[in-house]
């Protein structure tokens, strides 16, 4: 069956249908998109043809266990239906998810000029940012950057004309999300001024919605967002007021996540046993966490054990322990694949540890793999840290060094 692409699924025709899930439109819109007669698409569904031509001329009704059987069959994604495990078909959620779509500017659907805004509103909108957060693992920042400012305005419009309402902070903490992924999409750009805007924006709605922990999930983030950036006194201190404003009993993802960002922090400023010691403080965080069963909003992923191997690669490197990074860095690869992008971030590290090490070949193997994320995903972020990595390098001349130098040109031309 040919893949049926991406974008297919955003077409106002579609967005529409997917919201009310319309499955004839949606039958039918495939079968156009794929150039099938109707037999064909009958075929395609496993049904008989008169079946299905009752189906496309709406005498057929269909169960929700139909609905995600063809589904399947013919490759729609079942979370823009909303769907989920067999037994997961709470009708709330697909109404909710209508609503999404009828609001959502990302889908391509005109807004009504007067919406409601009741209890499902703000969470809505946090299922929108939420697919675009799950979306960008495997999408470039610049197709994402005009859907994450969309929603930001999204988000602000709704708010104001609930700005009186009792769901308003509900609100505000979507905002907060929505203009937080929005910095986080133009960070991978290398477009630190939105970026920076954007954060700041995400840590006021926080604020404004009285969410502890959301907001000390973006001062978090900014602090990240300057670590990276090489501005380690900036981001340790935007660390510490993360933590005062988490409170004094936060969950243990975040003493994991900010213990790690606390550990890189010091680990770019130089201070070895500060870094261990936050390194430490990370890992008992991991370990009391284990058994939660789903990470708290704002988190949408867990925090591991293999993510921290991470943190503590990108830690090794900045130490200049090149063995330990090395080691880090593959178990971070041992029970879990980090998304593509941090994968690129990650090897570029590793390549600056292997180099220090004197395995020239291995770093520029690892540096010219992350320069394909970087390109594949159209990330400044990573093809920045590829940059940064061949400025370093000190090796000798090489077959090998100059094939990664073409290709490095060649991104720059």
């Amino acid at each position: 069956m040919t893949q049926i692409p991406p974008q297919f699924w955003s077409g106002p025709v579609v967005a529409a249908a997917l919201a009310e899930c319309d499955l004839p439109t949606i039958l039918e819109e495939v079968r156009r998109v794929h150039g099938w007669t109707q037999g064909q698409l009958a075929e395609a569904v496993g049904y008989s043809q008169s079946w299905v031509s009752k189906v496309l001329r709406g005498r057929q009704p269909l169960t929700v266990d139909q609905v995600r059987e063809i589904s399947i069959q013919i490759g729609v994604p079942l979370h823009l239906l909303r769907f989920g495990a067999r037994g997961d078909d709470d009708p709330t959620k697909r109404r909710d998810f209508g609503k999404a779509v009828a609001l959502t500017a990302l889908a391509g659907v005109a807004l009504p000029k007067r919406p409601d805004v009741d209890e499902t509103t703000a969470a809505t909108l946090t299922s929108i940012t939420g697919a675009q957060r799950r979306l960008e693992a495997v999408t470039p920042a610049r197709e994402l950057a005009r859907p994450a400012a969309a929603q930001v305005d999204l988000a602000s419009r709704v708010l104001g004309r609930a700005s009186r309402s009792p769901h308003a902070d509900e609100i505000r903490a979507s905002l907060s999300e929505a203009a937080g992924f929005a910095a986080w999409v133009h960070a991978d750009m290398q477009d630190t001024g939105s970026a920076r805007l954007y954060y700041r924006r995400a840590v006021d709605s926080a604020r404004q919605a009285n969410h502890a922990l959301l907001g000390a999930y973006m001062i978090g983030s900014l602090a990240a967002f300057e670590i990276d950036a090489d501005d380690s006194l900036i981001g340790l201190n935007l660390l510490a007021r993360a933590r005062w404003e988490i409170g004094e009993r936060p969950p243990a993802i975040a003493r994991a996540w900010l213990s790690s960002l606390e550990a890189l922090g010091h680990a770019t400023a130089r201070d070895e046993a500060a870094a261990l010691q936050a390194l430490s403080a990370a890992e008992a965080a991991v370990r009391a966490g284990e058994r939660a069963v789903a990470p708290p909003w704002p988190w949408v992923f867990p925090f591991d054990h293999a993510k921290l191997a991470g943190y503590r690669a990108l830690v090794m490197v900045r130490l200049k322990r090149p063995v330990e990074a090395v080691a880090a860095f593959n178990e971070s690869l041992s029970s879990a694949q980090p998304g593509a992008k941090q994968r690129g971030v990650l090897m570029t590290e590793v390549a600056a540890a292997e180099a220090m090490s004197g395995r020239y070949d291995e770093a520029l193997y690892l540096a010219s793999n992350a320069l394909t994320v970087a390109t594949t995903y159209g990330s400044e972020r990573v093809l920045h840290r590829v940059k940064t990595f061949r400025r370093s390098y000190a090796g000798p001349s090489s077959s090998a060094l100059r094939s990664f130098d073409e290709r490095l040109h060649a991104t720059l031309i």
